[in-house]
């Protein structure tokens, strides 16, 4: 038996992902919202018969199997993210919404990030093709009888979008091309130019993806009717005249009222009694449809409202999975054991500490910081506790750059703030991965040079320099040469020696393009006064001189501050240390 793919919808705020799915659904969803912009998570289930119809004779009914699809609604990435299973995402498509005017944004990225690393097949829908200057628009058209009916002057900046999201595509290692100019679906993207306010191009949307469906997918939508429900967290919350209740997307089996099912919490997992099945009607959303009907029972793929005692401490993107003996239910809860561990960290090495508010993002975030070259050494649901502050705390002497917090969604505790500030823990906050690694490396950009100048204050810094032929402005008292500095940084009052370890002089003064400067770095071309040095005699052209530096200063320099030198630094200061010792 095939069940419906799962669909998932990602992309940049005010792109149109909602308005995407509202096209579909006819279901005025986004008039609803405050805004226009999705403010819970949700799940549509779209019969193959509606499909059908909205597609026309685009879409052949040559052995269609899919029953149907069922979307889900996506803000922020959350719901993709909690659509989790061990090795991947249950979800089994996405369609990544761009503004095709607007082209690639933060969010943008960190969904295309998201999809990479979670190794689901996707479409671009490119989005707002209605805004393009002077677009003609053919509502409820398909897109190719609406482009060919535009002026080519109109034709070519639109193509000249389209080129912009696949040179970010490019970027990113993901060859794509609108969806009709694509030779191996297998191996391009499809772009599809829609517009989600006159329909114009979203059977081409439904069209391509139930054709990726058909084609490469039929053997991982196979679905055993038989056994017990598997399936994904989405949301937990209150709802009126039920209590706490869970939006759970089933991916595999059948769910039965008054089955056992194992669910993860912050402790240990929880095992309880389904007493409730809600199921919204065809075409009705999770999110906003008010009357379910209750069943008694539901087979995959689908996504379903459970009611069970005890599910406050269920956490979002944990796995649910149902049992009906004392064997399977031990064994399910080993699984969800497992899972949880291997999400939540602890590798007791350096990193950064992270906190989210689900096991979804928690994952992705750690995943995308790893990718980012940022190692972990802890990863938890929840907010941040004063226990936290203090273990980073203990991490910040020894090394600095790790002692931060990334918090996804996730706020401090009360009366933690102050703790924040009284041990100086820098906390990166927000609801956007991509701009919370932005903020990370900037910072420590920064921190690095900081640490760096009040490291190095006091201290004879390493430099490289070589007398350039042909520029000797005084052969001597003092010295008037060309220098290019070849690494670290030469300054006024450094003693200069030669390649042997003999001292030649000490700078007297620098000049740069006219200018007196009180440091010159690797690249820089100046003249130098050296005091004690005599052309001809001492120095010669094409001669390299070294920042004049004791061998143990050298060498306690490059051990102590490693982390702070650059490779060339360390480099030098090796040079230094190996020249210093002849003499």
């Amino acid at each position: 038996m095939i069940r419906q793919p799962i669909v998932s919808v990602l992309g940049h705020i005010d792109h149109g992902k909602t308005s995407l799915l509202d096209k579909i659904r006819g279901s005025a969803i986004t008039e609803k919202e405050a805004g226009g912009i999705t403010q819970h998570i949700g799940a549509t289930e779209v019969p193959m018969e509606v499909v059908k119809k909205l597609c026309g004779n685009l879409l052949k009914d040559d052995g269609l199997k899919t029953p149907g699809l069922l979307f889900i609604d996506t803000p922020g990435h959350a719901a993709f993210t909690n659509l989790r299973k061990r090795g991947g995402s249950i979800s089994d498509m996405g369609i990544l919404v761009v503004d095709v005017n607007e082209g690639f944004k933060p969010q943008t990225h960190e969904a295309l990030s998201i999809l990479k690393s979670y190794k689901t097949p996707f479409l671009v829908a490119a989005n707002k093709v209605d805004l393009i200057p002077r677009w003609n628009s053919q509502p409820e058209k398909n897109f190719m009888d609406s482009f060919k009916s535009q002026q080519e002057d109109v034709q070519q900046n639109l193509d000249m979008k389209l080129y912009s999201l696949v040179e970010n595509l490019y970027k990113a290692d993901i060859s794509s091309e609108r969806y009709d100019r694509v030779n191996d679906f297998a191996k391009q993207v499809a772009i599809v130019p829609f517009s989600a306010k006159t329909g114009e191009g979203l059977k081409e949307i439904l069209m391509v993806l139930v054709g990726l469906v058909q084609r490469y997918m039929e053997e991982q939508l196979e679905v055993h009717k038989d056994r017990p429900a598997k399936g994904s967290v989405l949301e937990v919350k209150q709802s009126e005249g039920l209590g706490t209740t869970m939006d759970v997307i089933l991916y595999d089996g059948t769910l039965k009222k008054g089955d056992k099912i194992v669910v993860g919490t912050l402790d240990e997992p929880l095992v309880t009694n389904t007493k409730a099945i809600f199921l919204p009607n065809p075409l009705a959303e999770l999110r906003v449809e008010k009357k379910f009907k209750s069943v008694d029972q539901v087979t995959a793929a689908i996504g379903v409202k459970i009611s069970a005692p005890g599910l406050e401490d269920v956490i979002a993107g944990s796995p649910v999975y149902a049992a009906r003996d004392e064997e399977g239910i031990e064994e399910m809860k080993n699984l969800v054991k497992s899972e949880l561990e291997e999400i939540q960290i602890e590798t007791g090495e350096t990193g950064a500490f992270v906190k989210a508010d689900t096991l979804g993002s928690l994952e992705a975030l750690v995943r995308l910081l790893t990718e980012g070259g940022i190692s972990v050494r802890k990863a938890e649901v929840g907010a941040i506790s004063k226990k936290d502050i203090t273990e980073v705390a203990a991490l910040k002497e020894e090394s600095p750059a790790n002692a931060v917090i990334f918090a996804f969604n996730v706020k401090l505790l009360p009366g933690v703030d102050k703790d924040v500030y009284d041990f100086g823990i820098k906390v990166f906050e927000g609801g956007v991965v991509y701009s919370l690694i932005d903020d990370y490396k900037e910072w420590e950009k920064e921190e690095v040079e900081r640490r760096k100048e009040n490291a190095l204050k006091d201290r004879t810094l390493p430099g490289k320099a070589k007398f350039m032929k042909g520029m000797i402005f005084r052969q001597n008292k003092p010295a008037v040469v060309g220098l290019e500095v070849l690494g670290g940084s030469i300054s006024p009052k450094c003693e200069l020696m030669n390649q042997d370890g003999i001292t030649v002089g000490t700078i007297k003064e620098m000049q740069k393009e006219g200018d007196t400067v009180q440091k010159a770095i690797i690249g820089d071309q100046v003249s130098v006064s050296i005091d004690g040095a005599s052309v001809g005699k001492n120095i010669f052209e094409g001669d390299e001189f070294y920042v004049k530096m004791a061998p143990s200063e050298a060498r306690e320099m490059r051990e102590k501050l490693a982390d702070i030198l650059t490779g060339f630094d360390i480099a030098i200061l090796e040079e230094t240390e190996k020249i210093a010792r002849k003499k």
